[in-house]
């Protein structure tokens, strides 16, 4: 995948996102602290906020250009988003979320099998139940099918294992990086933990303060030591 953000600003109160960059890989993180742009940047790409200016393409598609005053739709960017809520439906059970998120096969150009999807994320023993019921892990594993079923040509995660700690967390990457090499659809993944994008990721924008510091390669900007930190001079 290859993401161009040119010459793109984005105002909120007293907060400014501007961005010139290109980026190429499969799963492109998008770190920094908090306050830096991070989810701001990803709804930008799904739509859901239009910048005062600027232009987004991903691959050959462009989803914004305001110098030929074209915006997508968020339904016209085919795009599957897990925001940091997850935004599941408690009252519906684990079945009923996947078929909300499932695209129709005649309006899909390229439909993801749901058997293989519940196969690769081990969901299969919960279908039938609640999303009330469900662990932090699990209802995690169901966003992310639920994602996968709207048939993506982007993944969008926004922070989704901020919530767990450490030794869920590292139950849930393996699922994450199942995804990634199984259904091979670029992912834009934010978060703010330095083992995470490393886990996950090929290249990196680092934010701060809205604007970009840098792209790299997760070995250019992470030391790796009994935890990932970040190496000197990145902030």
């Amino acid at each position: 995948m290859k993401l161009l953000l040119k010459k793109l600003q984005l105002h909120l109160g007293t907060f400014h996102l501007e961005l010139d960059l290109e980026v190429s890989g499969q799963v492109i993180g998008i770190f920094g602290n908090s306050g830096a742009g991070k989810t701001s940047l990803l709804e930008v790409v799904a739509g859901l906020r239009k910048p005062t200016s600027g232009l987004i393409q991903i691959d050959d598609q462009v989803f914004m250009d305001t110098g030929t005053r074209l915006f997508l739709a968020p339904e016209r960017r085919s795009v599957g988003y897990v925001p940091q809520d997850l935004a599941l439906f408690p009252h519906l059970s684990v079945r009923k979320n996947l078929d909300y998120g499932r695209k129709p096969e005649s309006s899909a150009s390229c439909s993801i099998n749901p058997n293989h999807v519940v196969e690769v994320l081990e969901i299969e023993s919960l279908l039938g139940r609640s999303i009330a019921d469900l662990s932090g892990g699990q209802r995690q594993r169901v966003a992310f099918a639920r994602a996968l079923l709207s048939s993506p040509r982007l993944l969008l995660m926004d922070e989704p294992l901020s919530s767990l700690d450490h030794d869920l967390k590292w139950k849930i990457i393996p699922y994450l990086q199942r995804i990634r090499d199984e259904f091979k659809i670029p992912m834009l993944y934010v978060s703010h933990a330095p083992d995470e994008v490393a886990a996950l990721c090929d290249q990196v924008i680092v934010l701060r303060n809205g604007e970009c510091l840098r792209t790299s390669r997760p070995t250019e900007i992470f030391e790796t030591t009994t935890s990932m930190v970040l190496k000197p001079g990145i902030f």
